[in-house]
């Protein structure tokens, strides 16, 4: 089962860590597929794409890789710029998908309407390990190391993550940066000195999977709990991914079943992308609670309950 690790020579902060991960022993070139992508491998299952072309927009790369080389695909692993408003650098994971459009949206940064991937287990444990690799290079705390909501596409089909460096062109193009995230790609698949990080399987101790719903793009309450606690991650669905019309004003409870939007889309593509990439695990959601108004929690709170997702607390998931 191979890891692809993707990167575009159209992105700074995707090429170079690209570059650092080559410079590591072991690489032999690969195959040219479909569309000039070169490719290399390490080992019987690392292999990293280079392309040229903007890196949300080269769909189906598991199965174009499936298809020209017979080899089955386990993760990807997309290395990327960070852009932000605030412009502050931070190095970045994220699960992809937009699971709250619907068909005739405009699609921003590719994907596909109601469309989520699975997410790759590794993203909460390697969170954890990128800031460890970060803070021993001294990125910290210039840099912050951060989750951010699941957005944006390419389309695939297995465990995918985003792994970003942000948020300016100053940043992207920096050296030390490029080389955390080479390392953090070389230890957490177990190539350094100790064993590969984030690996998931049935008989997996820990079953916990936290589905965050609701906050902003950078998830703060998830990520509180995230990093007290080390859990896996399932997608992270922040508030412009739960579509809700205002029900207006109401003198009784308003059922779920009552208030338009995509957001009940959005949190069963989610859910079930989420169980897919954890099989056998416990999918349980955290709420920002300070996020909703009233109406918004109760209905959200009451249609978990109708697809008989649990709801847990921050203690839940020790």
């Amino acid at each position: 089962m191979a890891t692809l690790v993707v990167a575009t020579t159209a992105d700074p902060a995707s090429i170079n860590p690209a570059k650092a991960l080559l410079a590591m022993p072991g690489w032999q070139p690969g195959p040219t597929i479909e569309g000039g992508i070169r490719s290399f491998k390490n080992g019987d299952s690392l292999r990293l794409l280079e392309q040229d072309n903007s890196i949300i927009e080269e769909d189906d790369l598991d199965l174009r890789w499936e298809a020209a080389t017979g080899e089955s695909v386990a993760e990807l692993i997309f290395l990327s710029r960070h852009v932000a408003v605030s412009t502050r650098p931070a190095l970045t994971i994220h699960p992809i998908g937009v699971p709250h459009l619907k068909d005739g949206d405009v699609l921003p940064q590719g994907g596909k309407p109601g469309w989520a991937a699975p997410p790759c287990p590794r993203i909460g444990p390697w969170l954890m390990l990128l800031n460890k690799i970060a803070r021993s290079h001294n990125l910290v705390p210039e840099f912050e190391i951060t989750l951010e909501a699941t957005h944006h596409g390419p389309i695939t089909t297995k465990p995918t993550m985003f792994i970003e460096i942000g948020s300016t062109e100053e940043y992207w193009r920096r050296e030390d940066a490029a080389r955390v995230i080479a390392l953090l790609v070389w230890e957490g698949l177990g190539l350094g000195e100790s064993p590969a990080v984030g690996i998931w399987n049935s008989t997996t101790e820990r079953k916990k999977v936290l589905l965050g719903i609701g906050g902003g793009h950078y998830v703060p309450r998830h990520m509180d709990v995230v990093l007290k606690d080390g859990i896996w991650v399932g997608h992270l669905l922040s508030g412009y991914s739960l579509p809700m019309e205002d029900p207006g004003q109401s003198k009784g409870k308003i059922s779920f079943d009552k208030i338009g939007g995509t957001w009940k889309e959005a949190i069963k593509v989610a859910f079930d992308a989420t169980k897919a990439a954890f099989p056998n695990g416990e999918i349980i959601a955290h709420l920002d609670h300070k996020s909703f108004k009233s109406w918004q929690k109760n209905a959200i709170i009451d249609f978990l309950g109708s697809q008989s997702i649990k709801i847990g607390k921050p203690a839940d998931f020790c």
